[in-house]
């Protein structure tokens, strides 16, 4: 433990003794639950941020989208963008989007819906009356208020348990006995982790799957204004920056995918860059003798409209693979039947 998190540590359990006392209320009807009509899933983790539940949520909504049911997310648009870094100016994108939501968008275009707000159930009963029949709760472990027929969670096998330590000490949101109200669990940047699995089993029957992630391509964000500079990534040697929950394995996968780093830069997760990062960014690229800027494709929406004079930007686009998808599918589909034909809600 270092010093710092010496010092938070009776902060971490204050934040305990909140979390457990808040899932308890529920659990004692305390505090009553919110139910849609429609089928709710829910993705989220154990952990603050950097889990792939992105790439996880887009997987999801393409399955139930492609069944023929009316789809949609709810969001809460954390850490909304102002109104100068929105990347689409379609009238649908309105004040609450974020980094994320917009990416989800981007992948999904128009065959999930979206409802972005706080008070998710609210947008839930909106998108209801447009005929939605299936809801995917983004980042809804902790999101108690909503009553859901799934619960999915994924823990990152690089960094399963945040070190052990609750918020603030560490990156913890409830202990991780709170596992035992999983339905699903998928370990993902692994595709096999017998020792992170080993200790997920200590609080839960729930089945286990694993998902690597894969590169589906390196895609342009912008050119430079200098000609000579405008070179493709491919062999090139690239300084990496990224704001998102977990730096380290998006380094590490630049790595694993053939990608030549001369250099990374890491930013707070949702960090919306300016006019200064960018010509630090660019220095920092001049030092490192790099070819080209890249990034994930999550940054491109903190970045805009923001542009280089140097450096060709780049951004990854990824998926989830998963260790055996069509079991995976199946096994939430038999939870949802199992779910509804329960006790009446």
């Amino acid at each position: 433990m270092t010093f710092a998190q010496a010092l938070l540590w009776p902060f971490s359990l204050l934040y305990n003794a909140g979390a457990r006392l808040r899932v308890a209320s529920y659990r004692a009807s305390i505090l009553r639950q919110q139910h849609l009509n429609g089928i709710v899933i829910s993705v989220g983790n154990l952990t603050v941020g950097g889990t792939g539940k992105t790439p996880f949520v887009v997987w999801l909504a393409e399955r139930f989208a492609q069944t023929g049911k009316m789809t949609a997310v709810l969001c809460r648009g954390y850490r909304p963008l102002p109104q100068r870094s929105r990347a689409s100016e379609a009238p649908e994108i309105a004040e609450g989007w974020n980094d994320e939501t917009l990416l989800l968008r981007s992948r999904l275009d128009k065959r999930v819906r979206f409802g972005v707000g706080a008070r998710r159930f609210d947008q839930g009963r909106e998108l209801e009356r447009l005929g939605v029949e299936c809801f995917i709760l983004d980042d809804g472990f902790q999101h108690l208020q909503l009553a859901r027929d799934v619960d999915i969670v994924l823990v990152d096998a690089t960094n399963p348990f945040g070190g052990g330590r609750l918020l603030p000490a560490g990156r913890l949101r409830e202990p991780i006995s709170a596992l035992r109200r999983a339905d699903v669990v998928v370990v993902t940047r692994s595709e096999q982790a017998p020792a992170t699995e080993a200790v997920i089993q200590r609080y839960t029957s729930a089945p286990i799957y694993c998902a690597r992630t894969e590169l589906l391509g390196i895609e342009a964000y912008c050119e430079p204004a200098d000609p000579a500079r405008r070179e493709t990534p491919a062999g090139k040697k690239c300084f990496a920056f990224c704001g998102i929950g977990n730096p380290p394995a998006f380094f590490d996968d630049l790595k694993k995918w053939g990608i030549h780093l001369a250099g990374h830069a890491t930013f707070r997760d949702h960090h919306l860059y300016t006019e200064r990062d960018v010509s630090e960014l660019e220095a920092r690229a001049i030092a490192a003798d790099a070819d080209a800027l890249l990034c994930t494709e999550k940054d491109i929406y903190d970045l805009t409209p923001l542009r280089t004079a140097r450096f060709p930007v780049f951004f990854c686009k990824i998926a989830l693979r998963f260790n055996n998808e069509e079991a995976l599918w199946q096994t939430i589909l038999d939870k949802i039947e199992r779910q509804r034909l329960g006790p009446s809600r």
